[in-house]
């Protein structure tokens, strides 16, 4: 993550979007009275939503914790994908 502040930023502009778009960084802009502004890709935004979105809910939590631990212990198990009809 790159800190930087808000003259330099609005000095490089290009370079910091390139930073965020081409090598996925994130850019924190820090402004006056702390009120920070934090710059990311749209990748790593809608990736962090996922995230939230995922982990929001208890039963997914507990389901992805389960899957885990079947994986780790050896007793996921393989399958050919089928389609049904009409697909």
């Amino acid at each position: 993550m790159t800190a930087i502040g808000y003259a330099c930023f609005r000095d490089n502009l290009e370079l910091f979007m390139d930073k965020v778009s081409d090598e996925c960084e994130t850019v924190t802009v820090a402004m006056e009275n702390n009120k920070n502004v934090v710059v990311l890709s749209e990748e790593s935004y809608n990736n962090l939503m996922e995230n939230l979105h995922v982990l929001g809910s208890e039963a997914n939590y507990d389901w992805l914790l389960e899957s885990r631990k079947q994986l780790e212990e050896g007793s996921a198990s393989t399958h050919e994908l089928t389609r049904e009809r009409g697909e």
